[in-house]
């Protein structure tokens, strides 16, 4: 009797009129998908008795047993910010068969050089990172790419390399919640950003810049600073009010460079918001913690977890060609709370 043919995902793919991504993404309960199509695709799975795991043998059988360890990397955990992104990687890791193994470069060039090393050695599937803010070299992604390893930047990504991407609308994020400080009054808004080598740094200045453009406000230089940090804050932004011409608004970069201004100002003697309006970029858990609560800008960062696992998956699997560079940007909102007015 001859053994009936295994049924495969192209094969549904074909049947359906639908690529094979959708059939996967469907198969995995994925939210990317519409659960019309997930019930379409489910359905007749079970009709012609197919089972996800006809991949997993097919890999099992094939000469090179491939890793179900994809590798993170993560400038620091003090962040809200990267902490959701990694609960986005793992849990869409975890539906698809996948584990992680989470580094911390700790913001350095070396360390991040060494755990690329060690990812290389180990052959995890592939890399998903947010570069270091003092990385400046790129031979290290590039011999991973060289090696067939996929990388998929998140958060801070990497000019120097041709790779898959993820990123919040930094421009955008930066220029509504600029706009917002405007429309409520404020007139002199400084910018709190970090180093300008980084792509996000750059886009929401340019964000920020713009808006004050747009409304016909002056650009001053003056009430810039490189400034991504809650103790970098609290020591500098007295500086900012020595003289006449002082802010009346702030714009940071993140939710704890923004905290630090907010508790700063208000040991100065000002009022928030009456005196200072203060707008963050972040939307972690501290934005609550604080008196009063921070206006801020949400990155959504669990999303931008889940897109970068997704991507990095579908090149795994060959859902998506190796060579691939998918870049995908992750929609951010303006959260108005009490330090604005």
């Amino acid at each position: 009797m001859n053994e009936q043919p295994v049924l495969t995902m192209k094969d549904i793919a074909r049947e359906l009129g639908i690529s094979v991504a959708t059939v996967s993404r469907a198969l995995h309960d994925s939210p990317r998908i519409s659960e019309e199509k997930r019930r379409m695709v489910q359905q007749y799975a079970r009709e012609h008795n197919f089972t996800p795991n006809v991949l997993a043998e097919s890999l099992r059988h094939s000469r090179v047993q491939p890793s179900r360890v994809i590798g993170v990397i993560v400038p620091e955990f003090t962040h809200y910010y990267f902490s959701s992104i990694l609960t986005g990687i793992e849990e869409a890791a975890i539906v698809r068969g996948y584990y992680i193994m989470v580094a911390l470069s700790n913001e350095t060039y070396e360390r991040e050089v060494r755990i690329c090393e060690m990812f290389h050695r180990l052959k995890v599937c592939g890399v998903i990172v947010s570069q270091a803010k003092d990385t400046r070299r790129y031979d290290h992604f590039q011999k991973l790419l060289d090696s067939q390893i996929p990388i998929v930047f998140y958060d801070r990504i990497c000019t120097g390399v041709n790779a898959s991407r993820v990123v919040v609308d930094d421009y955008m994020g930066a220029f509504t919640a600029v706009q917002h400080l405007i429309e409520t009054g404020c007139r002199r808004i400084a910018f709190y950003g970090s180093p300008m080598q980084l792509e996000i740094s750059k886009n929401r200045f340019n964000g920020y810049k713009d808006a004050l453009l747009k409304r016909g406000l002056p650009f001053d230089e003056h009430l810039v600073r490189i400034c991504d940090n809650r103790q970098d804050a609290e020591l500098i932004t007295p500086d900012l009010f020595d003289g006449d011409y002082y802010p009346d608004a702030f714009f940071a970069v993140n939710d704890d460079t923004a905290i630090g201004i907010l508790y700063t100002v208000k040991r100065m003697g000002l009022r928030v918001p009456e005196d200072i309006s203060i707008c963050g970029f972040t939307n972690g858990q501290r934005a609550v913690a604080c008196d009063p609560m921070l206006t801020t800008v949400e990155q959504r960062g669990k999303r931008v977890g889940e897109e970068a696992a997704e991507i990095l998956i579908d090149k795994v699997e060959g859902l998506l060609p190796m060579d691939s560079i998918e870049k995908r940007v992750v929609r951010t909102r303006l959260v108005i709370r009490g330090t604005t007015r």
